[in-house]
């Protein structure tokens, strides 16, 4: 029996939650007639991809009804343990499917599959196991962002999370300027949408006054925007951020 393949397919960058939003606009046809196709799906959260597919829907018909479409969600860590190991029984048991002939459709919360997400694993065990992996076309708030904020594109990083506690924080920022002054690096960063507005704050209060810092909110959707300039001129015309919205923080020293 031939293998079914692992396809990494993208998400919006709404979470499924703005009705104004014509999938069209940010997922190529080819990409939404393939989620329809699919009857298998490995997901970091099966509520978000339900949304996903209930617009998928509307453009192109479902193979099956989506109550009938196998959702299974990436295996996650007990609270406050550590994550799965990578040869795991639950993490490989996502790849049955294909073993048996079926692609499976990957899919993060938002944007592209297996960056800055969990799904990397099962792409790296796909590759193990020798499944074919097939990356289709999408929006990432990472790309997306530094390509707006006309920081170094030519040579970046995707950092992540910064800590929470304070202190820590600040010397993690001053870290990081510190990487990007040595080697002319854009450093990307992200936070929870909740503490968007005190991530900025520490940033002005950490960086020189030199170093260029961009932010961009909402990225595809209505209202979205980016703004590049340096921390003095962030400082002179302060923005407070979103609460609930998903942002990407850069930084060039």
């Amino acid at each position: 029996m031939s293998r079914g393949r692992l396809i990494l397919m993208p998400n919006t960058l709404d979470f499924g939650v703005d009705d104004s939003l014509d999938l069209r606009d940010v997922l190529p046809q080819r990409v939404i007639e393939q989620a329809a196709r699919l009857t298998h799906w490995a997901a970091e959260n099966a509520k978000t991809t339900r949304a996903l597919l209930k617009r998928v829907d509307a453009i192109a018909p479902l193979a099956q009804p989506l109550q009938a479409l196998q959702i299974s969600e990436l295996p996650r860590p007990a609270k406050g343990g550590k994550p799965a190991a990578d040869d795991s029984p639950a993490w490989r048991a996502l790849l049955a499917p294909a073993l048996a002939g079926h692609d499976i459709g990957l899919i993060s919360e938002a944007g592209l599959p297996a960056v800055a997400d969990p799904g990397a694993r099962l792409v790296a065990l796909a590759h193990e196991a020798g499944i074919e992996v097939l990356p289709l076309s999408g929006p990432s708030s990472l790309l997306l962002a530094l390509a707006a904020s006309g920081l170094n594109g030519q040579s970046f990083a995707f950092v992540g999370y910064l800590p929470v506690e304070a202190a820590a924080r600040t010397a993690r920022i001053r870290e990081l300027e510190g990487l990007s002054a040595k080697s002319q690096q854009t450093q990307l960063l992200i936070e929870t949408p909740y503490r968007n507005e005190a991530l900025r704050q520490s940033l002005l209060a950490a960086l020189r006054p030199t170093t260029r810092l961009s932010i961009s909110v909402g990225l595809t959707l209505p209202g979205g925007w980016t703004r590049t300039a340096s921390v003095a001129d962030w400082k002179r015309q302060p923005a407070a951020l979103p609460d609930r919205i998903p942002a990407v923080f850069a930084l060039l020293a």
